[in-house]
């Protein structure tokens, strides 16, 4: 099979799910590689890395589908990619269909076969530590007086406290951005709704840090003494409420922090839309927010590492062994499939987009095998099955 790695067209994205590293085991696998022209710059990685590591570069997006098998990128595919897909084609990326009714169309009506790669990570994404560790970094940036903030600083000084921070969600994104502030001498409390997590924390920091269970009432009563609050839960996307509404930022000192890492649309902050590295702050009732959606791009060479490391074995088990073993090997790579030939097969995306679907077993026919168990990729369920 020919594997391909696009370059990423998200604005200000600059990972690549493939380095140089991996290109070798997969050639070493028997398969051929074909890099798009840059499509590891940004991380580091240039085109002459990829050429000795036995890709083949290709300059055009055009060319990489007209002659790949597979497809692999780290972000969604693009309106400008939509109408070069292929039937049959394989393609891996970050697609998060359910937020994304436009893309699974496109998908849908190309027949292709695609997997989404957020719900593949058996044990945690390393995009996800990297967006909790490098949002605390940016949310301390922000607060800087010269970014817009109260300028605070996180540990404090002699004769100035600390930070009190404030962390929604006790999941790998929010331990990810505890670790830091943590270790930088910030005040912290973490708000989660598993007592569980809670525990674990308090046990894991030898009781220093504060834990709360996460409700509206409960953010609250600690706002007005909070100096950034950093939003790390994944919120249902049926959900029309707001664990922090426009008129919960009044209570808060004027220079604030609001870091959304989930960034969800919707998501669990009213005021949370969408930036960009290259403007990634707004100011809303006095609270500077800051919401970039692909925070871990500000780190490409580290992120592109990693990232490529987790995925490696996905791509191998495409390439090696085909869809339908792959599939019942692991319920993790079974959960992620979204399209098949036509086909919705991703349970969230048809609950949120009132579109019909069918479970990735029965329509790959292998529901008789001995799966291996995954548990669904997100608390949405859906009963509308395609009719027979």
């Amino acid at each position: 099979m020919i594997l391909g790695i696009l370059k990423d067209v998200k604005e200000c994205e600059y990972r690549v799910i493939c380095t140089p590293n991996e290109v070798r085991t997969i050639v070493a696998n028997g398969h051929e590689v074909w890099a798009q022209h840059d499509c590891g710059l940004g991380a580091g990685f240039p085109d002459e890395q990829y050429e000795k590591a036995g890709a083949k570069i290709i300059d055009t997006m055009e060319e990489m589908y007209a002659g790949c098998d597979m497809l692999a990128k780290v972000k969604e595919y693009a309106p400008i990619e939509f109408p070069l897909i292929r039937e049959n084609q394989i393609l891996l990326g970050c697609i998060h269909p359910a937020g994304h009714p436009e893309e699974v169309s496109a998908l849908l009506k190309s027949k292709c076969i695609a997997f989404t790669a957020e719900d593949s990570h058996r044990f945690g994404s390393p995009n996800n530590e990297a967006a909790g560790k490098l949002g605390a970094l940016f949310g301390l940036e922000s607060m800087l007086s010269i970014n817009g903030g109260k300028g605070k600083f996180v540990g404090g000084f002699a004769g100035a406290p600390r930070m009190n921070v404030l962390i929604l969600g006790g999941g790998g994104v929010g331990r990810a951005a505890l670790s830091v502030l943590h270790a930088l001498g910030a005040n912290c409390t973490v708000m989660d709704i598993n007592m569980g997590v809670l525990r674990q924390l308090q046990f894991e920091y030898k009781n220093t840090i504060s834990t709360m269970y996460c409700t509206k009432e409960n953010i609250k009563e600690i706002l007005p003494k909070t100096d950034m609050v950093l939003n790390c839960v994944l919120w249902p996307k049926e959900r029309t409420d707001f664990l922090i509404d426009k008129e919960m930022l009044k209570t808060m000192e004027k220079g604030s922090v609001l870091v959304d890492i989930s960034n969800d649309d919707p998501g669990a902050i009213e005021s949370s839309h969408e930036t960009h590295h290259d403007n990634p702050r707004y100011v809303v009732n006095g609270v500077v927010h800051y919401c970039v959606s692909n925070i871990p791009s500000a780190a490409a060479n580290s992120t592109s590492v990693a990232y490529a490391a987790e995925m490696l074995p996905f791509i191998l088990s495409i390439l090696n062994n085909g869809i339908e073993k792959t599939c019942v090997k692991n319920g993790y790579y079974r959960r992620s499939l979204t399209a098949y030939k036509g086909y919705l097969t991703h349970e969230e995306t048809s609950a949120i987009q009132s579109r019909p679907w069918i479970r990735p077993e029965d329509i790959l026919g292998i529901k008789n095998e001995k799966l291996d168990f995954a548990p669904p990729a997100t608390v949405t369920r859906s009963d509308n099955f395609y009719k027979k």
